[in-house]
């Protein structure tokens, strides 16, 4: 079946890779950025010869995750297009690598507002079309730190990540009677097909922070880096993430996976949420509200 599909933050790492995927597994993608007419103008007529080329149906859509404007008109176009949405792929976000106490109370904010308010907006334009529908998808791309192997310098990212998972969870449950599904992708550490690293925000604190190079942490981030560089295998290629959208859209509706483990490092995640979900599924078997872990078929 086609679906028609959002994703968010698509202009490179796994929403680029997962956009591509999914269209030429024959769905309409569109792969939502912002600045299209700007920065992003070479990444939209990329997108637009990939579609050409391999006779896909990939299209671009502005979508600032930052701004509920934006993110209304794009989901808007959408509909306005198809009258529908079918999935819903929450991609964007932003890490930030160095020091917990170089960053500063606004840093921590930002990267809560990109990586966990954005998916709000987003759901506050698109929900309110799924639930008209009585079907759809939610799909999250998580990350393995959320409850898996946490080096340090990274707990801004961290927090947002894991506050992201907890609100996945949450939505699944809620939305579960109107025939919406969720599926969370936990993707692990890939220091290769993404910008994480490369593009990851640094402290403003510049005082901390040479504190910090100066004194008994003295190389610690680059040793961090090369460290996970160490241990992603080389067969662990981005696209595996990429893979498992599209496994999880093809699926039928009922037997989607709650929660999918892209991680070739295994870095012990697998087994954390485990324990995490399988306690609070238990804890809505206890107070009687079980059918809200099975989506219901309209």
């Amino acid at each position: 079946m086609q679906h028609v599909i959002v994703v968010t933050g698509a202009s490179s790492g796994f929403g680029r890779l997962g956009a591509e995927a999914l269209a030429k597994a024959g769905h309409t993608v569109y792969a939502s950025m912002r600045d299209t007419a700007g920065r992003n103008a070479p990444v939209v007529a990329q997108m637009a010869r990939f579609s050409s080329e391999h006779g896909v149906d990939l299209r671009t859509v502005e979508l600032d995750v930052l701004s509920q404007a934006s993110v209304d008109a794009g989901i808007a176009h959408v509909i306005r297009e198809h009258g529908r949405i079918d999935v819903m792929v929450h991609n964007a976000g932003h890490m930030a690598f160095g020091p917990a106490e170089a960053f500063t109370p606004e840093q921590y904010a930002e990267l809560y507002d990109i990586n966990v308010l954005g998916t709000q907006r987003v759901n506050r334009a698109v929900l309110p079309q799924m639930r008209k529908q009585r079907r759809g998808l939610l799909a999250w791309v998580s990350s393995s730190s959320s409850a898996g192997g946490t080096p340090p310098y990274l707990a801004p990212y961290f927090a947002a990540k894991a506050a992201m998972d907890s609100i996945a969870v949450q939505y699944a449950r809620e939305l579960s009677s109107w025939g919406i599904e969720t599926s969370i992708v936990v993707p692990g550490a890939f220091t290769s097909g993404t910008n994480h690293f490369a593009h990851a925000g640094r402290p403003a604190d510049e005082q901390v922070l040479e504190a910090y190079e100066a004194g008994p942490n003295a190389g610690l981030g680059e040793r961090i880096q090369k460290a996970f560089a160490a241990i992603v295998p080389p067969h662990a290629a981005a696209a595996l993430v990429a893979q498992a959208l599209v496994d999880i859209v093809n699926a039928p509706f009922g037997q989607r996976p709650f929660r999918v483990h892209v991680d070739p490092t295994q870095d012990g995640a697998d087994v954390g949420f485990a324990v995490l979900d399988r306690l609070r599924a238990e804890m809505l078997h206890r107070v009687g509200l079980s059918e809200l872990l099975t989506p219901r078929s309209y």
